[in-house]
């Protein structure tokens, strides 16, 4: 991590890299549209993960990864 920058920089980075392991998790076990992860299905996949629980920022940017877009 490069030093000097401000907290709030490293809480963001932190938070995305959690949201996309989360996000990967999710995939993997099945759940490919934001409906089908609500808060609890994503603090349930962190604790399978050993991820500490997500706050509801990080659970709003897991479903945002994984939107659905039908063509």
């Amino acid at each position: 991590m490069p030093a000097g920058r401000p907290r709030e920089w490293y809480e963001t980075h932190h938070r995305r890299l959690k949201a996309m392991r989360l996000a990967i998790a999710l995939l993997n076990s099945g759940v490919y549209r934001p409906e089908q992860a609500p808060n609890r299905t994503i603090r349930t996949t962190a604790a399978r993960i050993g991820v500490r629980p997500p706050s509801d920022t990080t659970c709003r940017m897991v479903r945002s990864l994984i939107r659905y877009e039908q063509r």
